[in-house]
This record gives C-alpha cells, structure tokens and sequence, in this order.
C-alpha cells in the first residue's frame, strides 16, 4: 500500500462531496485483522472488568467477541496489570479465541513497553503519555517548544523500537479532555491542538520507519470531534499520508442518548467515507456496543453505486469549524432561531388533542388550558385534514395547499413549482417542498424575492446526507437565503437503526450549521413519543437546540472507580430536568479533569469509594464519600444557581 492519496487540497478532507468513496488508507495488522485498506470497517470495544482480575477480563472479552467484536481493548494501567494481559491472552488462546488484544495506556510508559511485548496492539494518549496536565498556561517560545518536544520525544521512542521489534500496531489517540498544558497553552482547546498533539506523536513514529499507526481524535462535543478528524485527514492529504482511522465519540453516554450522539459524530465521518474501525463508548455492558456499531459501519457496505448526486463547485462552508448558514426568518423559523422540529400526521385517519401528548403537549380539562414540556414540537403536518379542537398557542399546522383552511397558526404547503403560480398563499409563511432536482431557475427566482417562504428539502437519494448538502450548496453560491427545513423519510425500521440512521443523515448536515429544521416523515417505525425523543435528541447532540440535561459519562473499563451504571442512572434520576445543564460522570481521573471543561459541573472517581466533584474543571470538594456524593453533587448545583425543583 502506497503512503498517498489521490487528491489533495488546502481544504479537502474527503475523496469526495458528492460520490461516496472510503478514504483509502493503508492496511494496518492487528494480529490477523486487517484496519484499513480494502477490509471492511472493523468493530471494536473495551472491557469495563478489573485487569488484574484475569477470569472476569476473560470472560467479558468473550461475550464481547460473540456479540462480534473484532478487536478487544483492555485498559493497562499499572505494570502488574500490563503483565497480566499476558494470563488474559493466554486463557482466551486455551478457550479457542484468538481476537486481537490492545493495551490502553495513560500516563505509564513503562507499563506500555511491557504491553507491547503481548499483545497485538498499544493505545497511547499524547496529552499524557509523557505530560502532566496541571491547567497551567506555559509561555513557550520556538527554542522552549522545541526542547518540550525533544523530551517527548526521549520518553516515546523507546516504544515506538518495542513495537517495531515486535510487529506490534500502536493507535494514537487523541482525546480532547486531556490535551497537555504544552498543547493548550501553544494552540488553545482546539479541534487543531487535538491534530498537533497527534502529530507530534506520529512524526517520531515516521522518523523511525515505523507506520504501524492508527490515528483518532475523539471528543464528547460531536462539532468537535467532527472538525478535528477532517483537519487530520486534511494534513494527511496534504502531507501524503494515509494512516487508518479510528473513530469514536468518547463519554457518549447511555441509552437513547448515548446512540443518538454517537451516530450523529460517528456517523457525519463514515457519510464522507472516513473511518476504518469504530467504537461506541456508551455506559452500558460492552457488548451492547456491538450491535450499535455494526449497525452504523454496515449501512455502508452497499453505499457505492448509489444514485448521482449533481457535482458542486467545492465547498462554499468552512467545513473546520461551526458557521450556521445565514438564513432570513420567517416568523419562527430562521436565523437566530432554534432549528424547529416538524411532526408528519398526515397518515393518521384523525387527529385529536390526545395525540398531542407524546409530542411535548399536556391538555389539562380542570384547568383548560394546555401545558407545555420543554421538549414540544413546534409543527405538525396534517395533509389534507382539518383540526376540530383548540390547537396549543405555541403550534403551527401545516396543510396541503389545496386544503388550506387558512386559520389562525394555520399555512399552507406547496409541491415545488405549484409555488411560483400559486394564486392563493399565506402572507406570513408558505412552506414549499422540493428535491434537488426542483430547484430549478423559475422556483430560485420566487424564493429569493419571497419573504414569507420556507423551503422543505427532501431526498430520496440512498447517498440522501450528500445530495442534500450539494442542493444547499446551490442555494449558498446563489445567495439564497430562505430557511431550510430537512426532510427524511423513512420505512419498516427497528427502533434502534432508526434512530441511529436519521442521526446521521440529519445530524450531519446540522453540525455543519446547514438547516433551520427537521421534519421526520415515517412508516412503522416506532411510536410518537419516540420520534419526538429523537428529533429533540438529534438537535440536542448536534448543540444546535438544548431541551435538557447532557450527560457527558465515560463508558467505564478497568480503571473505573464506581459502578458508572448504576451511579449515571442515579444522578440523572435526580438532574434530568435541569435543561442545558451539563454534567459529567467520570469513573476515574484519566480523562475527568479535561471532559469538565465541557461540563458545568463534574463527577470524578478519585479512589476507592472516594469522589471528587468539580465547577467546570476546577475542583470544589475532594475525596466525597461515594456514599453522599450524589447530594453533595445537587448542593453544589443549587450553590452555583443552576437549580430548580422538578
């Protein structure tokens, strides 16, 4: 495999816009599988048991290889806990199972040279494999910079011999919570201090004719995360590099949650044909990972070949960082607006009140009038019905235009160029529905002198995320300025792939800040009030609307100091209706510190039973007893004002 790619540009980041192509990398060996090249994207996971502990490593390593996963990691925190991976491979060698292995290493190199000896794989963090994070701003000047990175370069190399000695692959990987205090003070908390940090680590590697290398850059904030696998990938386009991508949306949480935030990271790469193995960390067993991630890396198998989507002249965004494209408003719709949410009814044979209620809408007769949760839709969408009850005053009904009835918080919905002859329409918001291939000149003209219009895109393309994109990169080179509402449809889906791919097709393209709304149109699918969930989740993970706490909670492993579980469930039990509160839940203080920056408030396992919790990333109380901790973590949420009764 040739150390190139086909194309390079001061901004590319993928083969291409328009086309789905995997970004072709290099094949890197783990043991017998295959990362990059032609392989097919590879699944992976960690075990959460204690190292030390070889039979209950063992056997979770074998429920996790039985639900599929290709490569198992294992956390290696101390020396003892790097030789017993040597019992561990051992013991799955004699049960028949010959996986491959990775040790992940923080903050203990010499735990890392032994790692290597054994297993097929090492994981080193660059924020500290070799630094102390101290949150300390360090003036550096070129001659200081570069005796930092000689030092660096002096504690790693003696791995990178080890691993080349020993055919042993190494990830590199970045993770956003932990970049060093060298890192941050030289390049700030930045999509681009996360790509430096990597490459500081990758050029001593290449210096040493070792290129056994997968690369990551993983952060619980998707725009983040999003932004800096596109610089890598950018440099390495730029540089003639090639090296396999891992990719992941660290601390991702559980549940719906945890699935949504994942997809909508996760999922935005592989749509551009990035990424060549995965892990969704979710705070769950590893084995419920399995099947999530095999679901994202599997949608792509039959993805080339798909229909042609038009070729665009470039990107006319600057796909690096988070710009919201500049939109009018209409009514609530646009520019400083939330992207608004739009709920189909139109299949339903009626409409009553009741049906209101998974959508975020409580009708309360004593007191007549209704009550709205912080997670109510903003339209629905009834076809060709009428409503013969009071509608809420925060909800708009949209209507074909042939049934328009013209009622108070009542507009009309037009099928592309019917618009632009349209007689009859509503003088404050017409919403007019359109594929890429309706845009055509007569319909562009009338949108961009209409104050009143909101353009509803829609696709059918299987490649749907990419010809979306290029029909509103049309509309930015035309100067058009009309909101945009993302329509998708979507048929026959379990619950779990329907969340996990309207994630994705949706929540690519508002992490790039393209679209004013979504509007999800499906058929057996799942009920209401989860398509609602979904809908607010996807806004939600995107960072474009916030309609409840964010849990930003590691997936626990072997350095895990509480049961992550049981203890997230708790806090959320008691936190979840503190809207746009951000709480992290750390098992152990790896990477707790840095997350925290991302989080108003911080809950760090610090030693057995013992807690600390943190304001942001700076520590308020130290060594809580587990015990209390959950109610000293409220008390200092209401100290800081950010609490309110349920």
């Amino acid at each position: 495999m040739s150390d190139s790619t086909t194309r390079t540009s001061s901004n590319a980041y993928c083969n291409s816009l328009t086309e789905y192509q995997r970004f072709q990398t290099r094949e890197v060996m783990i043991g017998s599988v295959g990362v990059g090249g032609d392989n097919p994207i590879r699944v992976q996971s960690m075990t959460t048991t204690n190292t030390m502990d070889t039979q209950a490593t063992v056997e979770q390593s074998i429920r996790m290889i039985e639900a599929g996963c290709e490569i198992v990691r294992i956390t290696a925190p101390s020396k003892k806990d790097a030789e017993n991976l040597r019992e561990i491979k051992a013991e799955l060698h004699k049960r028949g199972y010959d996986t491959p292995l990775v040790a992940d290493i923080h903050f203990t190199p010499n735990a890392a040279e032994i790692a290597a000896r054994i297993v097929e794989k090492v994981r080193v963090n660059p924020g500290n494999y070799a630094d102390k994070k101290k949150f300390e701003h360090i003036e550096y000047n070129d001659e200081s910079y570069q005796e930092e990175l000689n030092r660096i370069r002096e504690r790693f190399t003696p791995l990178v011999k080890i691993c080349k000695e020993h055919g042993t692959a190494m990830r590199i990987g970045t993770n956003h919570g932990s970049l060093s205090d060298r890192i941050l003070s030289r390049y700030g908390d930045t999509p681009l201090g996360m790509v430096e940090s990597a490459m500081e680590f990758l050029q001593i590697c290449r210096d040493h004719d070792y290129h056994e290398i997968v690369l990551s850059m993983k952060a619980s904030n998707t725009q983040v995360m999003v932004q800096a696998y596109r610089l890598l990938v950018n440099r390495m386009m730029n540089e003639g590099m090639n090296y396999p991508l891992h990719l992941g949306v660290t601390e991702a949480g559980e549940g719906e949650d945890g699935r949504i935030k994942s997809a909508v990271g996760i999922g935005t790469l592989l749509e551009d044909g990035l990424g060549d193995t995965i892990r969704v960390s979710l705070t769950e067993e590893p084995e419920f990972e399995i099947p999530v991630a095999f679901a994202l890396a599997r949608r792509y198998d039959k993805r080339s070949g798909h229909e042609v989507v038009p070729a665009s002249n470039g990107s006319p965004i600057d796909s690096f960082a988070y710009n919201r494209r500049a939109s009018k408003e209409v009514l609530n719709i646009g520019d400083h607006n939330v992207p608004i949410i739009v709920h189909d009814f139109s299949s339903k044979e009626s409409i009553s009140a009741a049906n209101l209620h998974a959508l975020g809408y409580n009708y309360s007769v004593p007191l007549d009038k209704w009550n709205l949760s912080d997670q109510a839709c903003d339209f629905i969408f009834v076809g060709d019905k009428s409503l013969d009850f009071e509608i809420p005053g925060t909800l708009g009904i949209i209507q074909n235009a042939s049934a328009w009835t013209n009622d108070e918080r009542h507009y009309p919905y037009f099928e592309g160029i019917s618009y632009v002859v349209a007689e009859k329409k509503s003088e404050h918001l017409n919403f007019v529905h359109t594929d890429i291939d309706g845009l055509d000149i007569p319909l562009l003209a009338t949108l961009k002198n209409d104050p009143t219009a909101v353009l509803v895109l829609t696709t059918e393309n299987t490649h749907g995320m990419a010809e979306q994109r290029a029909a509103i990169f049309r509309l930015i080179e035309d100067g058009l300025h009309t909101p945009i509402i993302l329509q998708r449809s979507y048929a026959n889906l379990d619950e779990n792939d329907f969340q996990l791919f309207a994630s994705t097709d949706l929540g690519a393209l508002l992490i790039d800040g393209l679209g004013d709304g979504i509007w999800l149109s499906t058929e057996n699918c799942g009920p209401p009030k989860m398509l609602n969930s979904l809908a607010f989740g996807i806004l939600q993970a995107t960072r474009t609307r916030i309609s409840k706490t964010e849990y930003i909670s590691c997936p626990s492993c072997g350095r895990t100091l509480f049961d992550l579980q049981e203890t997230t469930a708790k806090i959320r039990s008691r936190t979840s209706h503190l809207k746009g509160v951000k709480i992290g839940i750390m098992g152990c203080i790896v990477n707790g510190p840095g997350e925290m920056a991302d989080a108003d408030y911080g809950y760090v396992g610090t030693g057995p039973g013992k807690i600390t919790l943190y304001k942001e990333k700076t520590v308020v109380k130290k060594n809580v007893p587990e015990v209390g901790a959950v109610d000293e973590l409220i008390e200092l949420i209401a100290e800081h004002g950010d609490w309110i009764e349920a």
